[in-house]
C-alpha cells in the first residue's frame, strides 16, 4: 500500500511559526508533526509516500530526506505556489499512488490513532476515521450510521480526522461534483476540495467510515500547538 500525506497548506493561522517553517515539520513532542506519521506508515508496511508540498516546498527533503531512515521512499510532488485543495491535491498525485487503494493523512493533525485499525481496503470508494467535534467546531462535518456508513447528516455528528483508506476511482467523475467556481491556478491544475465528491457518493453506500475515541487535534493554530506539547510531555 502506499500513502499520501497532504502537506501543502500555507499554515496562515500558524503565523509567525510558518514564516520559515511548514507547519507538517513543526515539532511537537521533540519531532516534526509528518515524522509522527512516517513512523507509524512505517510500522504498517507502507513502502511508498507521496508528500504533496507548496509553501517552502525545499524544506521537506531537507529535514526528511529520501526516507531511507523510516524504511520508506518519500515522493515530493510540488503543487505550485497556491495549494490545490483536499480533492485537487489528491488528483495531482495520482499519477504517483497507482490505481490500487492508499493511505491518506493530513499532514498538520496528531493522534494516538493506531493505523492498523484501519480495514486493509475500503468497501466502497473511501474509508473515513471520525472523531468527536472538538470544541472550536462543535458542528462536525459528517455523521455515521449503525452500519458504518458515513451519512450527509445525523443524529451524532462527527469531525473527519483528516485519516481515510481511498480509492483513486473516487476521482473518476470529480469534475460533475465540483462547484464551476471552484477555480484553477495559474499553470492549469483543477484546485477543489475533497467533501463534494465524499458527498455525491453517500447516499450511494460507498462511503464508510469508523469512529475513533482517543486523542486528536487538528495542529491548526500556535494555541493548539501549545496545548499538544503540554500534553506529550
Amino acid at each position: 500500500m502506499k500513502a499520501l500525506v497532504f502537506a501543502a497548506g500555507l499554515g496562515e493561522r500558524m503565523r509567525p511559526l510558518t514564516d520559515h517553517t511548514p507547519k507538517p515539520l513543526i515539532e511537537a513532542g521533540g519531532k516534526p508533526l509528518i515524522v509522527w506519521h512516517l513512523e507509524k506508515l512505517a510500522a504498517l508496511g507502507v513502502q511508498e509516500v507521496v508528500v504533496n508540498t507548496s509553501w517552502l516546498a525545499d524544506h521537506f527533503p531537507l529535514t526528511l530526506g529520501d526516507g531511507a531512515r523510516w524504511g520508506l521512499r518519500i515522493h515530493y510532488l510540488y503543487e505550485g505556489d497556491t495549494p490545490l485543495e483536499t480533492g485537487g491535491g489528491m488528483l495531482n498525485a495520482r499519477p504517483l499512488l497507482g490505481e490500487a487503494p492508499f493511505l491518506l493523512v493530513n499532514g498538520d493533525i496528531w493522534t494516538d490513532f493506531d493505523f492498523a485499525g484501519l480495514p486493509r481496503e475500503p468497501r466502497g470508494l473511501a474509508h473515513l476515521v471520525m472523531v468527536d467535534p472538538p470544541g472550536y467546531a462543535t458542528h462536525g462535518d459528517f455523521a455515521l450510521d449503525a452500519e458504518g456508513h458515513v451519512r450527509h447528516d445525523g443524529a451524532r455528528r462527527l469531525t473527519y480526522a483528516g485519516i481515510g483508506l481511498y480509492r483513486p476511482a473516487l476521482l473518476d467523475d470529480w469534475a460533475q461534483h465540483v462547484d464551476e467556481h471552484a477555480g484553477v491556478v495559474a499553470d492549469g491544475k483543477p484546485r477543489f476540495r475533497l467533501a463534494p465528491l465524499l458527498r455525491a457518493h453517500m447516499d450511494s453506500n460507498l462511503i464508510t467510515g469508523q469512529h475513533h475515541d482517543g486523542r486528536w487535534t487538528d495542529v491548526g493554530t500556535p494555541r493548539r500547538l501549545a496545548e499538544l506539547e503540554t500534553a506529550l510531555r
